[in-house]
């Protein structure tokens, strides 16, 4: 459970990025977080991965009190944590298969099981053929899916993507975001960073979402 009670956060010599931000989001639930650009979303889904520290008020991930965890225990924290970004940060030089690799390795998994997970990994999202390619070979499409492949071969229980489909067409981008269904379709917890909220959500799929909407830092629904 993630849960935000009165949390504020400023950057120094700056406004409140966010402002007295308070919600819950429990386990399993899809979560887009909407708002025009500045609004704050980029900031709420630092807060929520342990990448920054609230200003005041308190964020709490499965109970735990992210102010007041020592810098040691933040990175623990985070293997709970899968995270895709618009631009991707893939890893240029190396191919799809070690881009893959890399929270594994961090992670101290090695070897076969390495292997058999990132194989996995890169099979759910349609790339298993493409292992040993580049990913400046890939389509925009295909290099997000790669950076689903990486943000999930850890098996995180909560998968945060800032507009991750912000620079691809509506094709590309409706299967980018079918991806991120299914994996909350078993138990993942995923939020979504979006300007709006997206027309094709799939109709058995339109009880279960929930919207946080930011406006100049501010929860407004």
């Amino acid at each position: 459970m993630i849960k935000f009670d009165r949390v504020s956060k400023r950057y120094p010599g700056s406004f409140d990025a966010i402002k007295n931000t308070s919600f819950e989001i429990e386990q399993g639930d899809l979560v887009f977080v909407t708002g025009a650009s500045g609004a704050g979303k980029s900031t709420l889904l630092k807060l929520i991965a342990g990448l920054e520290r609230p200003t005041s008020g308190t964020v709490l991930i499965n109970n735990q009190n992210v102010s007041q965890l020592k810098a040691a225990a933040i990175p623990y924290l985070r293997r709970n944590f899968g995270l895709i970004f618009q631009d991707h940060k893939l890893l240029y030089d190396r191919n799809c298969f070690d881009n893959v690799a890399l929270p594994l390795h961090i992670n101290g998994v090695l070897g076969e099981e390495a292997a058999k997970r990132i194989r996995a990994a890169l099979d759910k999202v349609g790339l298993l053929s493409k292992e040993k390619s580049m990913p400046i070979t890939l389509s925009g499409g295909e290099q997000q899916r790669l950076a689903i492949a990486r943000a999930v071969v850890s098996r995180p229980s909560i998968l945060i993507a800032d507009e991750p489909t912000g620079n691809l067409d509506e094709e590309y981008a409706t299967d980018i975001l079918g991806f991120l269904y299914a994996f909350q379709q078993v138990g993942v917890t995923v939020i979504i960073a979006s300007h709006e909220l997206p027309h094709n959500i799939p109709d058995n799929m339109q009880n279960v979402v929930k919207v946080l909407h930011l406006q100049h830092g501010e929860l407004t629904a």
